[in-house]
C-alpha cells in the first residue's frame, strides 16, 4: 500500500512543481501534512477517543522529541534536494534512481548494524548498480549528463539521505531491548511533520520571500494538497509496518520502493516522457535487483 501511494505522491509532486517555485510548494506540503496530523495530537492529548487505536499519538518529553527533530532535519534535507531535482528531470529518470535506496539501506545495515550480505543480496546490489549506469546512458539521449548534471546529483543526494532516514526510522521504532529508542510511530510521524513545517517556514521567509519577484513565481495548484494526502497516508502505512515486531528495514524499504512502477507508468502516460523503451530495460534491472534482495533477505 505504501509503495502504491508513494508512486502517486511522486506523480502529484511532479505536477505541482511544473513551472512553479520549489520552496513555497514544499512549505505548503509540510503545512498540509501538519494539519492532517494536528487533530490526532490534540484529541490524543485531551480525550480518550483514540486510546488503544493505531491513531493514538503518545506524549513524549524532550528526550523523545530531540530524536524526532533530527529525523525532521534529515527528511527535510532529502526533500529539498529531491524537489529541486524532480522539477528539472523526467519522472522516468527520477523514479529508478530513487528505487536504488534499498541498496543503500542494505549497505547501511551492513556497515551500521553489522548485517552480512549473502549471495542473493550481493546480486541484487550489483543489478541495481548496473541499472544506474544504464540509466545514465538513457539520460544522455535527453541531454542529461549524469556526471556533470547537478540536478542528478541532487536526486542522488536525496536518495542517500532517504536511505539514512530509513535506517534511522528502524532505530527509532525498534524497542529499547533491541537497541532502539522505542518511540511511538504516530508521535514520530505527527511531530516530524510539524517540526518540518516550522523549518520550511523559516527557510521560505529568509530565502524565497525577499526574492519572490525576481525568481520563479509561485502559483497555486490543487495537486499540492494531493501531495500531502498521499505522502501522509503512505508514511502512516510505512511506519505501521516498521513498528511490527521483527520488521526488517531492508525488506520494508525495498517493497516501498516498488513505487517506481506506479510513477514510471504515470510518467509515460500522463507526462508523455521520452525514451521509454531503454528506460523500461533499466527499470526491469532495478525490479530484478529488488527481487534478489527480497529472496536474500527472507
Amino acid at each position: 500500500m505504501s509503495a502504491a501511494l508513494l508512486g502517486f505522491y511522486d506523480s502529484f509532486k511532479k505536477k505541482a512543481l511544473g513551472n512553479n517555485s520549489v520552496i513555497p510548494v514544499l512549505f505548503l506540503n509540510t503545512l498540509f501534512s501538519s494539519l492532517i496530523f494536528l487533530p490526532f495530537i490534540i484529541l490524543s492529548h485531551n480525550t480518550d477517543v483514540f486510546d488503544s487505536t493505531i491513531f493514538h499519538v503518545a506524549s513524549g518529553n524532550w528526550d523523545a522529541h530531540k530524536y524526532i527533530i533530527l529525523k525532521s532535519i534529515i527528511v527535510l534535507s532529502s526533500w529539498v534536494l529531491g524537489y529541486f531535482g524532480m522539477k528539472h528531470l523526467p519522472l522516468t529518470i527520477v523514479g529508478p534512481i530513487n528505487a536504488t535506496r534499498p541498496v543503500m539501506v542494505l549497505i547501511g545495515a551492513f556497515l551500521v548494524f553489522g548485517e552480512r550480505l549473502n549471495l542473493w543480496q550481493w546480486t541484487g546490489v550489483l543489478l541495481a548498480i548496473a541499472s544506474f549506469f544504464m540509466l545514465s546512458r538513457s539520460g544522455k539521449k535527453e541531454g542529461i549528463d549524469f556526471k556533470h548534471d547537478h540536478w542528478i546529483w541532487m536526486i542522488v543526494g536525496a536518495a542517500v539521505l532517504g536511505a539514512i532516514s530509513g535506517l534511522y526510522d528502524k532505530y527509532l521504532m525498534a524497542p529499547e531491548s533491541s537497541g532502539g529508542v522505542g518511540l511511538d510511530k504516530m508521535m514520530v510521524q505527527s511531530w516530524y511533520n510539524i517540526y518540518q513545517c516550522f523549518m520550511m517556514g523559516i527557510m521560505m521567509m529568509i530565502l524565497w520571500w525577499p526574492k519572490r519577484k525576481s525568481t520563479t513565481p509561485f502559483h497555486w495548484d490543487w495537486s499540492i494538497i494531493f501531495v500531502s494526502i498521499f505522502l501522509s497516508t503512505a508514511d502512516f502505512v510505512y511506519f505501521y509496518s516498521l513498528s511490527q515486531q521483527d520488521a526488517m528495514i531492508s525488506i520494508v524499504s525495498m517493497i516501498r520502493r516498488g513505487s517506481v512502477i506506479v510513477s514510471f507508468l504515470i510518467g509515460a502516460i500522463a507526462f508523455h516522457e521520452k525514451n521509454l523503451k531503454s528506460k523500461f530495460i533499466d527499470l526491469t534491472l532495478v525490479i530484478l535487483g529488488m527481487i534478489f534482495l527480497y529472496i536474500g533477505s527472507r
